[in-house]
């Protein structure tokens, strides 16, 4: 094997030895909350084999194992570093069974994308939750974000665009595009049409003929094509919306976010698994603050829920503003919070660490620069055999998040920022079991001395590949199918329920479906998707205590806690508060805690929410106990032709806001 050093490519192919393979694949996996967790695994993650068949949890292990290691050892190759084969297979032997166990786990973009034909030759974009981009040059920005959506990354975007110099094409002499049937192709479309208004350029008629019609599979990134529907109404949008603006009927800010929550909605439409954004904006920005007034602007709502919107703190005055922000939070839930002020001056909070960052990604986890890239790993406190193991599986999760930034992307900008940063986040979920199963001291000890071993081993694993140690190393992200699989609470957040059905959508035509109605798994027809099937599942979330028994006051500090003993990024947090007996505090709590804290977001506790077929929702013990015995044994081995599949909506969801 000869490696090369093309940008974005993988030429190493490690592959761990025989006998770890074998003794993973006899072992039986202990998913979380009972056959929720390992249904979850099968719907989302498991994919095709080379040979066909279908991977079961030792053969998404292996693979993963395989494409990291991969990774390193291309990396080791063409630096001309030493790669010692006996010691890497000893250690990937390791790694893979701390992962096996699930007491560490990629996020769901490297659980289902690591390890693929499609990293190895496109490089690392698939590979990384987290990005953000600044919109002054607006068709560069929107060509970066829709990239990156596509790719499968959650995207922040500001509303820094000016406006400046923009007019309406002659569209009386269209020049013909004909759209690539690729993502390179979409993604080119969308930007010669913005740049038609902004640099002046030709009116281009497109050309829709050579994208695949819906339903067509889609080879190397996976899934089914959406035919070119989704990409012709976001044509039609950006059109109308730089229309708007040209002849004056909306501002920069609303043009800015009306495209980019577009771009959002296409991608989601277009069947390239789930997307995400966050909008930032000034806390002065009056038609910012509007963009989710569906009162004002009705026809936002076909887009604005696209991206959570958040103000960015920049300056001491900007906090005169937290009343104004608390009555529109009470309103409705939003916006979030951004504190520029400690995200450039901190790592944790106190701990004086310059951050040139001034964006977030959709969930406020991850400060970043413009065109940055992020890719997280989560360790799972609860699975680990005591306090040294969950010490050293730290050490793994970091070696995989470190690992997965050696690996450039297809983005000449982005990877000019990835190689300053190698900005990592390794995340725990399960935290608010932690807290309430040692309590607060005990917890600090932890979080603290863990912080300490994962800058330790970045530090180490940078220096032997030659590289600079990553800015940041630590996060709470919210976590969402990943931590399903693992069985433990989300991030920080406290379960909602103890006892609850637990449901998932899942289209009638899919594998999943035929294989949970044949075992006879509870379902009923989707009440608000066509061709949809809502399954239910019993899960008992444990002992830490409900949501709804915890104050926003206890919520706000642990939030401060965790941002000062173990997040040098940031911690996503939404906290929840009782708007009859907490409502009147939130400005308090604001105020008092929002010079300390570098992101988060607020939400009323509300059962006027509360609609037919839930995600969750919350039972008894007894009749949790009933359905457990009901439930039928799911034979897995049933299971085949799939390639993974995530839910069609945002993934906001899983910032739980």
């Amino acid at each position: 094997m000869q490696p090369h050093a093309t940008p974005g490519m993988v030429h190493a192919r490690f592959t761990l030895n025989p006998q770890t393979s074998n003794a993973l694949r006899s072992r039986v996996p202990e998913f979380g909350f009972g056959g929720f967790g390992e249904a979850t695994y099968y719907r989302t993650y498991s994919r095709l084999k080379p040979d066909g068949t279908q991977e079961h949890w030792a053969d998404t292990v292996i693979r993963v194992i395989n494409g990291v290691m991969s990774v390193r050892q291309h990396h080791y190759r063409v630096s001309h570093l030493g790669w010692d084969e006996t010691y890497w297979q000893a250690y990937a032997a390791k790694l893979a069974e701390a992962m096996f166990a699930m007491k560490w786990l990629p996020p769901g973009r490297g659980l289902w994308a690591m390890g693929t034909e499609y990293v190895y030759e496109r490089g690392g974009a698939a590979l990384n939750n987290c990005g953000a981009v600044d919109t002054s040059e607006l068709a560069l920005a929107a060509d970066w974000a829709m990239d990156m959506l596509m790719c499968g990354v959650g995207v922040g975007f500001n509303t820094a665009w000016k406006g400046e110099n923009v007019k309406r094409p002659e569209k009386s002499r269209p020049v013909s595009f004909i759209i690539p049937d690729s993502r390179e192709g979409w993604v080119a479309s969308v930007r010669l049409l913005i740049e038609s208004y902004t640099k002046g350029g030709a009116w281009f008629a497109f050309d829709y003929s050579h994208i695949r019609p819906e339903g067509s599979p889609i080879h190397g990134f996976g899934g089914t094509a959406s035919g070119p529907a989704p990409l012709m109404e976001l044509h039609e949008r950006i059109t109308s919306y730089l229309d708007a603006y040209c002849g004056g009927l909306c501002d920069a800010t609303r043009c800015t976010a009306d495209i980019f929550n577009a771009i959002g909605a296409c991608v989601v439409a277009g069947n390239v698994r789930r997307s995400a954004e966050i909008a930032l904006g000034s806390v002065d920005d009056e038609s910012f603050l509007d963009l989710k007034d569906y009162g004002k602007y009705p026809e936002r709502g076909e887009i604005g829920w696209m991206s959570n919107n958040t103000v960015v703190l920049e300056k001491t005055e900007d906090f005169a503003k937290l009343p104004l922000i608390a009555q529109r939070i009470l309103n409705n839930g939003e916006p979030g919070i951004m504190n520029l002020i400690n995200i450039q001056k901190f790592g944790r909070y106190g701990k004086e660490a310059e951050d040139k960052a001034w964006l977030a990604n959709p969930c406020a986890e991850i400060p970043l620069e413009s065109f940055e890239l992020c890719n997280l790993a989560e360790v799972f406190p609860s699975r680990c055999e005591d306090e040294a193991d969950f010490y050293t599986v730290l050490e793994y999760a970091t070696f995989y998040a470190s690992t997965v930034a050696l690996l450039p992307t297809h983005r000449p900008e982005t990877n000019a920022i990835v190689v300053r940063n190698r900005r990592i986040g390794v995340s725990l979920s399960g935290v608010a079991d932690m807290l309430d199963e040692l309590g607060a001291t005990e917890l600090t000890r932890r979080l603290r001395r863990g912080y300490k071993i994962v800058r330790a081993v970045n530090r180490d694993l940078a220096a032997a590949a030659g590289v600079p140690a990553s800015i940041r190393v630590t996060t709470i992200k919210p976590s969402g199918t990943i931590s399903q699989l693992a069985g433990v609470s989300s991030g920080m957040h406290f379960p909602t329920f103890q006892y609850a059905i637990r449901r998932m959508r899942v289209g009638n035509g899919s594998e999943i479906c035929r294989v949970l109605k044949e075992a006879g798994v509870p379902n009923e027809p989707d009440s608000y998707s066509a061709n949809t099937t809502v399954f239910e599942f019993p899960i008992d979330q444990g002992k830490t205590r409900k949501a709804t028994s915890v104050s926003a006051w206890e919520q706000f500090a642990f939030l401060a806690m965790l941002q000062r003993e173990w997040s040098d990024n940031m911690v996503s947090c939404t906290v929840y508060f009782d708007p009859k007996t907490e409502g009147h505090q939130v400005e308090h709590m604001l105020a008092q805690f929002a010079p300390v804290i570098k992101s988060v977001s607020l939400l009323p506790h509300s059962e006027t929410g509360a609609y037919a077929q839930m995600p969750y929702e919350g039972i008894s013990r007894e009749a949790y106990e009933a359905r457990v015995a009901a439930m039928p044994r799911i034979d897995w081995e049933r299971f085949a032709g799939s390639d993974g599949i995530e839910t069609k909506f945002c993934s906001n969801d899983s910032c739980t806001i």
